[in-house]
């Protein structure tokens, strides 16, 4: 587990963002239970996240269509919830950073980590937008 001081900048980047946080199996439960489209982030502490993931996924919401509920749990933190996302997302293995785009409650895009590092946010957004221009 990390220290709440360490992650509550990276949380806030994206609640920033309009991000809900969630930190339970419940509540992660719920927000894949809601009508539409729901993007979930799989938040994570390491460089790609803060170099490509969040300000990529940042990036993928300017402008356009985009999904209905934005969401993210953080590997590493709430280990519950994102437990709980990792089992919608399967068959992926588990990677974080990552990003799922469900609608009403399927699986239809996935981002792991591969696709994440080494990438340009401006390339992880256009990924994104792409999907939310198919599913949302």
């Amino acid at each position: 587990m990390y220290p709440e001081e360490m992650v509550f900048p990276m949380q806030a980047e994206l609640t920033a963002a309009g991000f809900e946080d969630l930190h339970s199996a419940h509540e992660v439960e719920n927000a894949l239970k809601q009508e539409g489209t729901t993007l979930v982030v799989v938040n994570s502490v390491c460089g790609c996240a803060a170099r490509n993931a969040r300000p990529g996924v940042k990036m993928s919401l300017e402008g356009g269509k985009k999904p209905d509920h934005l969401v993210t749990v953080f590997a590493g933190v709430d280990k519950e919830a994102v437990d709980s996302a990792r089992q919608h997302m399967f068959p992926f293995p588990p990677s974080s950073p990552s990003m799922a785009l469900f609608k009403n409650g399927e699986l239809v895009h996935m981002l792991e980590r591969h696709h994440i590092e080494g990438r340009p946010a401006e390339m992880i957004a256009e990924n994104l937008k792409d999907a939310y221009a198919e599913f949302c």
